[in-house]
């Protein structure tokens, strides 16, 4: 008897898991645009001040997913946000143009958010209703619980919404801002990028407990912990807490998990604390490629879109380079100006 050939394996391909948002099509491409353009530019800057022509930067690569899927739940142009340094994707969700970036990376006279007088990545946009943070860490959590406030005084409809690493957490401000909020019952949402390192310090040297989300339990709050590489799974959270501010109930605290794929700055060197072999694990949890690969699953995404998607960023990117740095520095006879007071000057 002769044998029996086994019939060739059928490929079925796998149909994936619903998205579960409540977001269409464009809008998920426009998620993913800016993640895209947040990673380019910050590669950019990193690459500028590699080669001498800007003096510092501090990278975002890794939190986009979880800057862009909080911002993506806020209303623009209602909603305020108070940003801490690696916030690239937040304000760039929120209205900043690359243009308005690279202006203030070069430290030019047009920098909306400084006039050229602050170091990068201290975001501020008065027009975009973002408030700008100071060098030392924490300091816009009071603050926010104080806008908050005052949008629950006049009755406005107003979320706020400020950002943080973890180890924030363990300065005095962090603590005061969500008692505060907390008690108040503030329209405010705490998001924190936990990246596992204040700066050089891992996280079970800063804390005890195993996520920050926990320390919300002590304001009588909501903390939630999340996948920070997953922007899906980071925007359905923050929606829920958004629509629980704007609807009055108070505050909420957002626990992110995300990578840090870079040293702190430009000016760290992170290959004395961390083995390169923990950098590498991190970016294969890419939360840029992550989504890519999302959006192509699901059919929301062709080969073609992707590849101008790119190549448009890519231009995008170039032209708020050579814009910025042939923009005019700041004037020497500025100098003083809103450091000093000035008679007659508002």
């Amino acid at each position: 008897m002769g044998s029996m050939t086994e019939p060739a394996a059928v490929k079925t391909r796998r149909t994936p898991r619903p998205l579960d948002v409540d977001l269409g099509g464009a809008e998920l491409r426009a998620i993913c645009e800016t993640m895209v353009l947040s990673r380019a530019l910050d590669e950019r800057m990193w690459l500028l001040n590699r080669q001498g022509r800007a003096h510092f930067t501090i990278s975002c690569q890794g939190h986009e997913a979880a800057q862009v899927g909080t911002a993506a739940a806020l209303r623009r142009g209602e909603d305020i946000t108070l940003p801490y340094y690696r916030d690239l994707g937040v304000v760039l969700w929120m209205g900043m143009t690359p243009r308005e970036v690279m202006l203030s990376f070069f430290a030019r006279a047009d920098d909306p958010n400084s006039g050229g007088r602050q170091m990068p990545n201290h975001w501020g946009h008065a027009g975009l209703r973002i408030i700008s943070g100071s060098s030392p860490v924490g300091t816009q959590i009071p603050h926010a619980a104080g806008v908050a406030l005052a949008a629950k005084i006049r009755h406005e409809p107003t979320v706020t919404a400020v950002y943080f690493g973890e180890g924030t957490t363990s300065e005095g401000d962090f603590h005061e801002g969500l008692n505060f909020a907390a008690i108040h019952r503030l329209p405010v949402i705490f998001v924190c990028e936990n990246n596992g390192y204040a700066i050089s310090v891992p996280r079970h040297k800063q804390m005890a407990t195993a996520t920050v989300a926990e320390r919300a339990a002590a304001y009588g709050m909501p903390g939630i912990a999340v996948d920070g590489t997953d922007v899906l799974a980071v925007y359905r959270v923050m929606r829920r807490a958004v629509d629980r501010a704007r609807s009055g109930q108070g505050p909420t605290l957002i626990d992110t998990r995300v990578h840090r794929f870079t040293p702190h700055s430009s000016d760290d060197d992170d290959r004395v604390y961390r083995p390169p072999e923990e950098v590498e694990s991190a970016r294969q949890q890419d939360p840029v490629e992550k989504f890519r690969r999302t959006l192509v699953q699901h059919d929301l995404l062709t080969t073609a879109q992707d590849h101008e998607l790119r190549e448009r960023v890519a231009a995008i990117v170039e032209d708020a380079v050579v814009f910025a740095e042939q923009s005019p520095l700041p004037a020497a006879a500025d100098l003083t100006r809103h450091v000093f007071a000035e008679s007659g000057r508002r």
